[in-house]
């Protein structure tokens, strides 16, 4: 993908290890997710209640629904724990000295691109 695909939607300072914050892009929630791993990025909303994700807590690689504990892997989106049973919509991470930029195409998993 060419970097004009990419829409800058934080700075990178805005987002400390171990912390996540709520964008929105085309109207759309997303939550990016700082890990030790990078910067990721999945729908804010649980697929399981529609419970907004950024009210729940990140810890390690998992991001953990607010409303009835479902735990996601933000990496991949992929369901962790129950009751959730459907995967989060992941989106593609570019982060460099411009800031951080989200692929708008969902993707099937997320991933992070830090440029030197």
């Amino acid at each position: 993908m060419d970097a004009k695909d990419y829409h800058k939607v934080a700075q990178a300072d805005a987002l400390p290890q171990g912390k996540t914050l709520c964008v929105e892009l085309a109207g759309r929630e997303i939550l990016l997710c700082h890990t030790s791993e990078g910067v990721f990025a999945v729908d804010n909303l649980c697929s399981h209640a529609a419970a907004r994700l950024c009210e729940g807590r990140l810890k390690g690689h998992r991001i953990l629904c607010p409303l009835h504990g479902a735990a996601f892997d933000v990496r991949d989106g992929s369901v962790l724990t129950r009751p959730a049973s459907v995967a989060l919509v992941t989106y593609s991470v570019r982060v460099d000295e411009e800031g951080i930029a989200i692929l708008l195409q969902q993707s099937g998993g997320a991933a992070c691109h830090k440029s030197p």
